[in-house]
């Protein structure tokens, strides 16, 4: 039998002369593996007599114990040699800046739609919510705009499907926040039906609104907020107070001009668009379109049961999406949807 000392001295020298993994388990195939050396000897046991069988057999185990601790212990030295190396090429430089954790934010359209809100609150508005899945009549009808009326082909829109899979025509995306202020007024005089004289309504309708329309001015969803002030004495003088003192404060402009153009809306008469002109920076002197705006059509306060010889009011609706644009010097709508945040980033 071979010199069982010899063969696990010349496997702990060849392990000890690779720092390879792989090469380290072509070694230990010469010795241990299923035709190595020492696996041969083990097999050859069933030709040696009893007595020699366990003398040679428990001398072969010692071998071949010592070699798999020999192993073990290069597999270790390797593994820690590995590390070693990794953890010097990646030594980290305890003298640079951390890098911390970026700071996240509202969203531009977020900041306008708030800043909005506070500015009407602040002369008495309530702001009004409603669900962005509309019925028709809200929609459409109770806004003086029946089914054969032009201006529907302004407002395309997008129609669910019913559960047959067929278009319903009657439920839609809503393309104005216009149907908050008819379930508004719905609910108001519902509630002050039993008052001789209904209070005031007075609020302001934002939300997400729809419409088949993508350029870079133009966006499939989008933003409104629609005004509505009802009661006995509203008149188109306080129409121009409200939206001029809004827009002025808004911009932080005391030398905006404002200007009422002549316009057409079905739920309004008579009805205006509203321009300003800043008198300063890179828009100084140019009219830019901000809102419509009139006088509550007698036909919509009719839809929600609102006697038109006893009570009037102005209704506006301008896009808080165009406003953000000129407050912050954006000219494509669409980079406020696309989720880039290296553009977000800027109004954090």
């Amino acid at each position: 039998m071979q010199n069982l000392d010899q063969i696990a001295e010349e496997a702990a020298a060849a392990f000890a002369a690779t720092d390879d993994p792989d090469t380290l388990e072509q070694i230990k195939a010469r010795f241990i593996g299923k035709s190595g050396q020492i696996t041969e000897l083990l097999k050859g046991l069933s030709r040696l007599a009893p007595e020699e069988r366990k003398t040679a057999g428990a001398a072969i185990n010692r071998a071949k114990e010592s070699i798999e601790n020999a192993l073990n212990a290069r597999r270790e030295a390797i593994r820690r040699l590995a590390l070693d190396a990794r953890l010097a090429s990646e030594a980290l430089d305890v003298t640079l800046p951390g890098r911390g954790e970026i700071r996240g934010g509202l969203h531009p359209v977020t900041r306008t739609l708030e800043r909005i809100e506070g500015l009407f609150r602040s002369i008495g508005f309530e702001v009004a919510d409603g669900p962005e899945i509309e019925a028709d009549f809200q929609n459409f009808t109770a806004l003086n705009t029946p089914e054969d009326h032009p201006a529907r082909s302004m407002h395309d829109t997008f129609y669910l499907l019913d559960e047959n899979g067929k278009v319903a025509e009657d439920i839609l995306l809503r393309t104005h926040t216009s149907p908050i202020q008819v379930r508004y007024m719905q609910a108001h005089v519902e509630k002050f039906s039993h008052l001789e004289t209904m209070p005031e309504i007075r609020i302001i309708a934002p939300g997400r609104v729809y419409r088949v329309d993508s350029d870079a001015t133009h966006s499939p969803m989008f933003h409104q907020v629609e005004g509505l002030w009802i009661g006995e004495n509203v008149s188109f003088a306080d129409l121009k107070g409200v939206i001029a003192d809004f827009l002025r404060r808004f911009f932080e402009s005391d030398d905006l001009q404002v200007r009422f153009r002549p316009s057409f809306f079905p739920f309004t008469e008579p009805s205006a668009e509203i321009d300003v002109a800043f008198m300063s920076g890179a828009l100084k002197g140019r009219w830019l379109e901000i809102a419509g705006c009139g006088m509550v059509h007698p036909n919509v306060l009719r839809h929600v049961n609102i006697d038109p010889e006893k009570y009037i009011g102005f209704a506006f609706g301008m896009g808080p999406d165009r406003l953000t644009m000129l407050r912050y010097g954006v000219n494509d709508l669409r980079l406020f949807f696309d989720g880039d945040l290296r553009f977000l980033r800027q109004f954090v």
